[in-house]
């Protein structure tokens, strides 16, 4: 009997190195999107198993509170939430290191998804990073197991591939 072939992972690292290349979509009518003004780890916890629970994010599952503690009330983190109707539709996570900025963490809630809020949240997120001062590039990851439309809206907002890696 014979293992099953598992699948590879490719993993994308995108780059953008100036705000004029940010292919910005339009404003969504209804979506309100608020940075979270006082950092509650709990709250960061909980949207990262909301949104990444149908893709299979699992690196901070483990993570104990001391450690989300840290990363979420970091002057280097910030938390920005779209809400739509009163119900959370998606969020991100910005993370500083120097002069670059991670787009550490992104996505919809999955009853939001295919309804045209995505290109909108990615705007605002990629615009929000480079409006924090000495910004000069910002970057994400996402990866094969990320939605199979995650790529494509990184490189329509602007977004330039420079590494892959398999796993």
């Amino acid at each position: 009997m014979s293992a099953e072939p598992t699948e590879q992972v490719i993993t994308y690292y995108l780059e953008m190195t100036s705000p004029e290349s940010l292919i910005a979509k339009a404003p969504v009518a209804g979506l309100d999107i608020k940075k979270v003004e006082i950092p509650q780890f709990q709250y960061n916890r909980f949207l990262y198993q909301l949104i990444g629970d149908t893709w299979e994010w699992t690196d901070k599952l483990s993570w104990s509170d001391q450690q989300w503690q840290q990363l979420v009330e970091s002057d280097l983190h910030q938390t920005w939430v779209a809400y739509y109707q009163g119900a959370i539709a998606g969020y991100f996570e910005l993370l500083r290191e120097e002069n670059s900025v991670e787009i550490l963490y992104f996505g919809l809630s999955p009853q939001f998804i295919g309804k045209g809020m995505g290109g909108f949240l990615l705007s605002h997120a990629i615009d929000t990073a480079w409006n924090w001062d000495g910004t000069k590039r910002v970057w994400v990851h996402t990866c094969t197991l990320d939605h199979p439309n995650a790529l494509k809206n990184y490189q329509a907002r602007g977004f330039e591939i420079y590494k892959t890696e398999q796993e």
